[in-house]
């Protein structure tokens, strides 16, 4: 006589088998980016918010961006947020706040290493290739130690119609930091992401104290410590829902220049 298994003994197997399928996807995506919009469309001056930060921190405890009206520069560290303004204050924003643009990720090191000579970013830079030195990798880092100078900037809040962000940028605060213990977290990214991130290094910084932070425009470290996570899966974008200025923004551009001026 066949044995029939009991509906309730089904029902356990049904949801046991969905918790296996689920954990093997959350396993295969723990090691991606999830990003917010793309970076032409902050350069276009889309910069209205459509994620909020709570929704953001579910895919990651490691990141940058900015935030809505373009009000700062965003660090998410160890699961943490913290918003640069334009007067060089560290701020802990609201969970419910909203951002235009961000890049985050579970930040799990796969690779360390003890930097003990004066480094500058571009030697930095250096490092990191070294360690991953196939272009076409994406990798998240930390640098945490004390730094002898830090160049950072950040972009004051904007009302609409908003100005491009080339324009925005022309008349940034610069904040010269001196003798800082902190850390810089950033991404490097491939070529092949040009106009959806920044191709190369983007890189923001902030003080332990949270005296001081921004995007990182210059530096010199005097030691300190180099954690690095190759990220294989990319990329997981939300893209602004019921937002006209992102449907019709011209998106076919060739905006390298402007992000090159952006970015220094």
């Amino acid at each position: 006589m066949p044995y029939t298994i009991p509906m309730k003994r089904v029902a356990f197997l049904s949801v046991a088998l969905a918790a296996v399928l689920l954990s093997g996807c959350l396993t295969a995506r723990h090691n991606g980016i999830t990003q917010v919009a793309t970076i032409d469309a902050l350069l276009s001056g889309v910069y209205d918010g459509h994620l909020s930060l709570m929704e953001l921190r579910r895919h990651g405890d490691f990141g940058i961006g900015t935030f809505e009206s373009l009000d700062g520069e965003m660090v998410l560290l160890d699961g943490m947020f913290y918003q640069v303004r334009a007067n060089g204050r560290v701020y802990r924003p609201a969970l419910l706040e909203r951002t235009p643009f961000a890049c985050v990720t579970p930040f799990v090191p796969d690779y360390r290493a003890s930097i003990t000579t004066p480094t500058d970013m571009q030697a930095l830079e250096g490092l990191i290739d070294a360690a991953v030195p196939e272009q076409n990798r994406f990798c998240a880092f930390r640098v945490h130690g004390y730094f002898k100078h830090v160049r950072t900037r950040s972009v004051p809040a904007q009302t609409k119609p908003y100005p491009p962000l080339a324009e925005v940028t022309r008349n940034q605060p610069v904040f010269e930091i001196a003798a800082v213990r902190g850390t810089v977290i950033g991404f490097r990214s491939p070529p092949f992401v040009k106009g959806v991130n920044v191709p190369g290094y983007h890189m923001h910084f902030l003080a332990d104290d949270l005296s001081s932070g921004g995007h990182v425009l210059a530096f010199e470290l005097t030691r300190g410590t180099l954690a690095l996570d190759t990220v294989h899966d990319w990329l997981h974008v939300y893209l602004p829902e019921g937002s006209d200025a992102f449907a019709t923004t011209d998106l076919s551009q060739d905006r390298s220049r402007e992000l090159q001026a952006v970015e220094q």
